[in-house]
């Protein structure tokens, strides 16, 4: 699989290692030439160019391309290469970062983006994930299909608690991928009961997330989510 990665900051540069290390061709795009340091990742390519101008994706060949990571530290900059990429050069698969969660509302398929990444989220529901139980954490969200990834650990007090899988009237536009139970890692099945301290993660639509955390985790006064800001 060929990936370019506009931006080759820490992050940047951290996602291409890993990258080659499972086999796949990369090539980093930055505009700053103290960002291009070949010395890094020896085994990538570099591309010293503006990834927000067509000429310099023209350059990048992005139309060879599957997958497009906006990477740089500018939430401007990854919306651009976002919508590029994606308008122009019909990559399949667009992979942006958020550097500030306020501006995630607007990494979505409108802009390109089918996979926004936050760090301060990401980092935030993973604390979260580590020490709630029965709240519903947000750990991704897929901008194609506008869906979450979603967690709750089922408390002991949930009503759920020795149901089979199969017999939970789970909401629309929900979908339990995985069941994390002790160490185990467990493939939903119909005749699973379900049991307290289980890891559940689903995933579903914004607009059914409160009905799924009322169904696991029944509490009166939940607050709304969300926010909205500018970039």
């Amino acid at each position: 699989m060929r990936v370019v990665i506009a931006g080759a900051g820490a992050v940047g540069r951290s996602v291409a290692g890993e990258l080659l290390e499972n086999g796949h061709e990369v090539l980093l795009i930055d505009k700053s030439p103290h960002a291009v340091s070949v010395d890094r990742v020896p085994e990538a390519e570099w591309l010293l160019a503006d990834a927000c101008e067509i000429t310099s994706l023209d350059e990048a060949a992005l139309e060879r391309c599957q997958v497009v990571i906006a990477a740089s530290g500018d939430d401007k900059v990854n919306l651009v290469v976002s919508l590029l990429a994606k308008t122009e050069y019909g990559v399949p698969r667009v992979v942006a970062r958020v550097n500030n969660p306020k501006n995630e509302w607007l990494f979505n398929e409108a802009w390109g983006v089918d996979v926004a990444v936050s760090t301060p989220r990401l980092m935030s529901a993973l604390v979260e994930e580590a020490v709630s139980v029965g709240d519903l954490v947000r750990l991704m969200r897929f901008s194609q299909g506008e869906a979450n990834l979603v967690e709750l650990t089922l408390p002991d007090t949930a009503t759920l608690v020795g149901t089979r899988v199969g017999e939970v009237a789970w909401p629309q536009n929900t979908a339990l991928v995985t069941i994390i139970r002790g160490t185990r890692v467990l493939i939903p099945d119909p005749d699973d009961a379900l049991a307290a301290g289980d890891e559940l993660l689903f995933v579903a639509s914004p607009e059914r997330e409160r009905q799924l955390e009322d169904l696991l985790s029944p509490r009166e006064g939940r607050g709304e989510r969300g926010e909205r800001g500018e970039l």
